[in-house]
């Protein structure tokens, strides 16, 4: 049992309402900061991620005798290599279905007008239904395109950086052990909450990148098989969308949804929504658990929000990062303080649920057990 606070306690210096708006303050001040050097910021934490996730293959690859130097410079290579060969296919993707789309126009034009009519029959004027017919062309499809995956697509111009980061992190990378054993010996909570933070987001973006790429090949096929346009693009969006909670499948989704209403009808919009809305709930809600687990420890409402939040900071890639971004702030603000540890079961963590909820049930029984079974209080109904 865990004693009151003592009323006569050593006071704050501030006002709790004072606290907590400062705390929001810095916050804010931080939040913009960020978002005015996300060119900076974006491609070092996807750097640092990487890093973090190829750090165990270099280390086994130490351990069968290769030298260090081979080692760290393959892994780098390697990671570097596929980075490369996905910007560029999803460049290619992309400069494909710009060429394909204006074959497409005829039926764009004949489903803009069937809109048109339905927004007039229920009371748009015409300058709000020509605005809407006028996001339906080629050019502005294309633009949009653009737009949705541009940031992603522009990590080709900031593959410089990355690959440098992750030839400096690697080097030092090999320090680290080290300087975790010194400050074990002065802050073993925040050695504790860093290698806690490292093991999740290593499991949940290899869990997450393996389950990706099974996700974007077999909708890449079945989309080939329904003849709808753009099928490799679309498939190459689904797997970075898989990085994306709670939201992501209803992103990728459209594009797909849109292009087969205009090539095979309403039997492929319905072939789509089920192969995308099945493969999209056996993963998320059985295959993917069971491999990450409670590595992640969010709640679904703070999952959700951390896309919001991070999407408006860094823009889309920081949707993709929200998770990692998450547990990074966690990890420095809760993790590493054992005094405000207490904090974690209200950000999802499964395990110290379970221990409040067994605590609760404890207490549940004792009442009972005090009061007898049929006590108003025990939540069942008395005997007549």
């Amino acid at each position: 049992m865990g004693q009151e606070p003592s009323e006569s306690g050593p006071r704050p210096a501030l006002p709790r309402s004072v606290i907590i708006l400062l705390a929001l303050a810095g916050a804010a001040v931080v939040a913009f900061g960020l978002a005015a050097v996300r060119g900076i910021v974006t491609p070092m934490f996807f750097a640092f991620v990487l890093t973090l996730c190829v750090h165990p293959l270099r280390r086994w690859m130490q351990g069968r005798g290769v030298p260090r130097g081979i080692a760290t410079g393959t892994t780098i290579a390697a990671v570097f290599a596929l980075l490369t060969g996905f910007t560029a296919v999803l460049v290619a993707s992309l400069a494909q279905f710009s060429a394909l789309l204006p074959q497409f126009a005829p039926q764009m034009e004949q489903l803009g007008d069937s809109i048109a009519q339905m927004l007039q029959s229920i009371g748009f004027g015409p300058e709000q239904t020509q605005t809407v017919l006028e996001g339906l062309t080629p050019g502005r499809i294309i633009g949009f395109l653009g737009g949705l995956l541009g940031n992603i697509a522009s990590l080709a111009g900031s593959l410089v950086i990355i690959l440098t980061l992750l030839i400096l992190m690697a080097v030092d990378g090999s320090s680290i052990p080290a300087l975790l054993t010194h400050l074990q010996f002065h802050r073993p909570a925040l050695v504790t909450a860093f290698n806690g933070f490292a093991v999740g987001v290593r499991r949940y973006m290899i869990a997450t990148t393996v389950l990706g790429v099974a996700q974007g090949i077999f909708n890449w096929l079945v989309l080939v098989v329904l003849q709808v346009p753009g099928a490799l693009l679309w498939g190459l969006l689904s797997f970075i969308c898989s990085f994306i909670p709670n939201i992501g499948y209803f992103i990728a989704i459209i594009p797909p949804l849109f292009f087969g209403f205009l090539t095979g009808g309403w039997p492929t919009v319905l072939a789509v929504i089920v192969i995308y809305g099945g493969i999209n709930s056996i993963v998320q809600s059985i295959i993917q658990p069971r491999y990450v687990g409670n590595a992640v420890a969010l709640s679904e409402t703070l999952t959700f929000i951390s896309v919001l939040f991070w999407a408006v900071v860094l823009g889309p890639v920081g949707a993709i990062l929200a998770v990692p971004l998450t547990l990074l702030v966690r990890t420095i603000l809760l993790d590493s303080d054992p005094s405000v540890a207490w904090w974690r079961p209200l950000t999802g963590d499964k395990k110290d649920l379970e221990v409040l909820l067994k605590q609760e049930d404890d207490a549940i029984r004792a009442r009972r057990a005090r009061r007898g079974p049929d006590s108003p209080d025990d939540g069942s109904t008395p005997k007549a």
